[in-house]
């Protein structure tokens, strides 16, 4: 009786039934944006059926859909994403052709390649809550305005044909951290 709301990040589908068969869980934090895109074969479809929020951290996919990072060399020496797979050699340079399309889109709509990646996550479910992290008030309000964006049909079929899941080269983190995925 002393928890009110009960929340769980990165858990897997037996994980989140048993907890929620204990206490209802609100809400699950996972990974989501285009490049991520594991949660839909089991963890979304889990969170509608038990009326479970889902917040979507790193929506903009670390950074890679605000059309910024186009080599390595935009990554600064110390900058911890060197060390994750994806944004490492070919890998990297995949995923970068892999966000063209939400460049073209965002060009063609007047707005960002980050609002774009925020506006797709919010398009995918009422009960999905993108929380990308910014460092300065000016992104705070650009994510923002995401929430603005309609993306058509013919918009959602085109990203997430351009992206299915698993399309991203490269695990979500380097071997030491994947190994604390219970996926």
């Amino acid at each position: 009786g002393k928890t009110k709301y009960l929340g769980l990040s990165e858990a897997g589908p037996e994980t989140i039934r048993r907890a929620h068969a204990v206490h209802p869980v609100s809400a699950l934090q996972t990974e989501y944006s285009l490049w991520s895109r594991d949660a839909e074969e089991d963890l979304l479809p889990l969170c509608a059926e038990l009326g479970i929020g889902y917040v979507a951290y790193s929506p903009l996919g670390r950074g890679i859909f605000t059309g910024e990072i186009t080599g390595a060399d935009d990554l600064a020496e110390n900058d911890r994403r060197r060390d994750h797979p994806r944004f490492q050699g070919e890998n990297l340079e995949n995923n970068i052709r892999l966000v063209q399309p939400v460049l073209d889109l965002a060009s063609d709509k007047g707005v960002t390649p980050s609002q774009i990646a925020l506006a797709w996550v919010l398009a995918r479910g009422d009960q999905i809550v993108p929380i990308p992290g910014t460092r300065r008030s000016d992104h705070l309000e650009s994510n923002a305005a995401a929430m603005d964006i309609d993306l058509s049909e013919a918009d959602m079929t085109n990203l997430e044909e351009a992206m299915t899941p698993g399309a991203a080269a490269g695990t979500r983190y380097p071997a030491g951290g994947m190994k604390w995925l219970k996926l």
